[in-house]
């Protein structure tokens, strides 16, 4: 059993890299040998409309043709057994490391049929773990739910099946002093750091240990 976890934020011992840490643990939890990526490490771009991958008889159909940093991380997925995606929300969106990712990821797969089938070559898990500056009564005013939901369908249709971990109102500074954060009521941030967290980080733990759970 393996299980790899891809990190879309900038920072790797924040928020999202936290979140992902602790998923992997409960991967580990049931056996499972685990990995973690850190996107913003690897030099890469997004889809570039090429159309290798969906050309009848061509070497690289059903396959992203670009090599670059992204084609061994691709090879790991399919040899894996679960997968758990993360990202901070960026002005209502997953990061662009993490949205150009999906991108290639996605694309090789899908079938321009009449179906617009997709041909993972098996069914594995998949996890899904956003962090965000939005307070989770606003997600539905922001349209951020429904936008996620779909991103949610998306894997779940390549994948087999999907989950979705949403992490609000996020600490975002070591020291909000610093910083021009008028908009923010840092003690109530400070006791979500406190409070609030450490269940999302259970959350995910669980979520972790859900993935790597044969199947």
């Amino acid at each position: 059993m393996k299980v790899i976890a891809l990190n879309g934020s900038p920072r790797k011992e924040w928020n999202t890299a936290t979140l992902l840490k602790h998923a992997l643990e409960g991967a580990a939890s049931k056996g499972a040998e685990t990995e973690l990526i850190h996107l913003y490490d690897c030099n890469y771009k997004g889809c570039i409309s090429c159309f290798a991958c969906k050309l009848k008889g061509g070497k690289s159909y059903g396959k992203c043709a670009v090599n670059d940093d992204l084609k061994p991380i691709f090879q790991k997925i399919e040899e894996a057994d679960g997968i758990i995606l993360g990202s901070p929300i960026y002005l209502g969106m997953v990061s662009g490391e993490m949205r150009s990712f999906i991108e290639r990821l996605v694309f090789q797969y899908l079938v321009y049929d009449r179906n617009y089938s997709v041909f993972f070559p098996k069914k594995i898990s998949a996890g899904l773990i956003y962090t965000m500056n939005v307070k989770e009564e606003l997600l539905d005013q922001a349209g951020y739910k429904q936008q996620l939901k779909n991103m949610e369908n998306s894997m779940q249709r390549l994948f087999g099946s999907a989950e979705s971990l949403l992490s609000t109102d996020t600490y975002q500074f070591d020291d909000y002093s610093k910083y021009e954060t008028s908009g923010f009521n840092v003690e109530e941030k400070t006791m979500r750091r406190k409070e609030v967290f450490p269940v999302d980080c259970r959350k995910a733990f669980e979520m972790g240990a859900r993935i790597a759970e044969p199947k």
